[in-house]
């Protein structure tokens, strides 16, 4: 996808349940505090979230984002963010994944619920 490129987002696994994704915090995706902006943290969550669904339906059937809730636990200054996904329940229109969001330092960051629907088949 274009815009997790032009994040840099990067796959750096995928499971049974769900993917893990990393981002390089540039300078571009910091706010003026010197912290990683809340929208990269909450689109961070919702990529590993659908590209791990995208993963777990083999890329078959379209999806998109119907609700996700964050939590920000600690501010995000290191050199990078990994999100992993881990889908708790997935139906045959609806996925529901948790999120967990750590540093470079390994300290859980943020945590989230995403939920997206899984749309029909193309006629």
């Amino acid at each position: 996808m274009d815009f997790n490129q032009f994040l840099g987002i990067e796959v750096r696994a995928r499971h049974d349940d769900g993917m893990t994704i990393r981002v390089a915090l540039r300078p571009e995706l910091m706010n003026i505090a010197g912290v990683a902006h809340g929208g990269v943290t909450a689109t961070m969550a919702d990529a590993a979230a659908g590209m791990g669904l995208m993963h777990l339906l083999g890329g078959r059937r379209a999806v998109t984002t119907t609700e996700l809730k964050i939590n920000y636990l600690l501010p995000v200054t290191g050199a990078w963010l990994e999100a992993r996904a881990k889908f708790v329940r997935r139906g045959r229109t609806l996925a529901v994944a948790q999120v967990e969001l750590t540093d470079d330092q390994s300290r859980l960051v943020a945590i989230a619920l995403v939920t997206y629907m899984i749309l029909p088949d193309a006629q």
